[in-house]
Formats: structure tokens, sequence, C-alpha cells
């Protein structure tokens, strides 16, 4: 019998229809949870969010534990999102989920009627479907510059700022642009970070400060 390799590297016989698929097709899932997006345009609408485990990059600020994920199918992603029913959208972010998301993840997504939005290093080419693209280019960083953004487009452009030449970000047709000083767990670098980030804002008035709410928040 002819097979075909899945996206997950198994072997499927050619002849299984696309709801077979549906019911195969597994997920790295590191999380799925309900709270606010505190991050961007978006800021403070209440989110189921899906944290896929998995990155081709390797910045240094990245906070998500990539070796902690369950292997979850597309109904059953489905079924924990709508524990959370009056939630209007559904925020897909990782490690880099482009990695994992595709069509038959996106049109089961689909059927919850919630808006689905995706936050992504932009390496990689987009699905059909998505609602809302956040887009944060890395490749200004260590660990971050291994390949190139191939996403020219996207709804908000949100970029950590590090003091770096925002100019780079010109060619990119961005609805809304944001910068967001970096995190990190020293309090007075954290404060140098917000001011430099604050002031590049003042100084280049396209752009919007975008800050991690849920942070100061203390909530997920």
């Amino acid at each position: 019998m002819r097979v075909k390799e899945s996206r997950i590297g198994q072997l499927l016989p050619s002849h299984l229809s696309p709801l077979t698929f549906y019911y195969l097709a597994l997920y790295p899932v590191n999380e799925i949870f309900y709270s606010l997006q505190g991050e961007g345009f978006n800021t403070g609408t209440p989110s189921v969010f899906i944290r896929l485990s998995g990155c081709n990059l390797s910045c240094a600020f990245c906070d998500t534990d990539h070796h902690r994920h369950t292997m979850m199918s597309a109904p059953q992603i489905v079924d924990e999102v709508m524990h959370f029913p009056s939630a209007p959208l559904i925020v897909i972010t990782g490690g880099e989920p482009l990695l994992h998301v595709d069509n038959t993840l996106v049109k089961a997504l689909k059927m919850t009627g919630k808006a689905i939005a995706i936050e992504t290093n932009g390496t990689l080419p987009l699905p059909l479907g998505i609602d809302w693209v956040t887009l944060s280019p890395k490749e200004a960083f260590t660990g971050g510059d291994s390949l190139p953004c191939v996403l020219t487009s996207c709804d908000e452009l949100k970029v950590v700022y590090l003091g770096q030449d925002l100019s780079q970000y010109d060619h990119i047709d961005a609805k809304h642009r944001f910068l967001q000083p970096c995190y990190v767990d020293d309090f007075e670098q954290r404060q140098s970070n917000m001011k430099s980030c604050v002031k590049a804002v003042l100084s280049n008035p396209t752009w919007r400060l975008s800050l991690q709410a849920h942070r100061i928040l203390k909530i997920r």
C-alpha cells in the first residue's frame, strides 16, 4: 500500500481522509490556560492561550520550558479551549508556534467560534485562517539571528527593544507598531530597559509602548 508521511513523521496510508488525519495529527502543547492578553494591541482581552513547545531560535530572554509538553490532537486541544466558552480570543504562542500549527489545527480552532491570534518570530510561513498576526522578529539579538524573518506584513509588529536601530523594521507592513522593554530578572537592568524603551517611543512616535501587563498584575 502506498503511504505518505505526515507533518509529525508518522506514516499514514495514502487513502486516509482529512477527517482521519484530523484525529491523528499531534501537537506538542506546553500549556493551555485562560488569562488576559498582557501585551500589544489586545492587552486586557480575555484569552485562551495555547503555548506550543519548541523553537527554531535560541533567544537568551526566552521564558518557555521547551522540554515540558504533552502531545495532543486537534480535538483534544479544542476540548480544552472550550472549558472557557466566553473567551473571545485564542492566542497561539510558543516558542515558535509555526513549527507545528497547520491548516488542520486552525480549522479545528475555527469551530470554537473564537478569533485566532498567533505570535510568531516570522521565520516560517503562515497557515490560512489566522485572524490576528503578531510579528516579533528576533534577528537583532544573539541567538535570534540564525534565521531570517520572512514575513513582511502583520496586524501588529511587536519588537523587544534593546537599543537596536528601528529602521531595520521599516520594510514590514504593520497596522500597529509596538516597542516592548526586555524583561530581565535583575531589577536595575529591568528599570534601565524600561527607560530606554520609553525614550525610544518618544523619539519615534510611529511606535507605541507595550508593557507586559500580566507581569505587573502577577497573573499568567
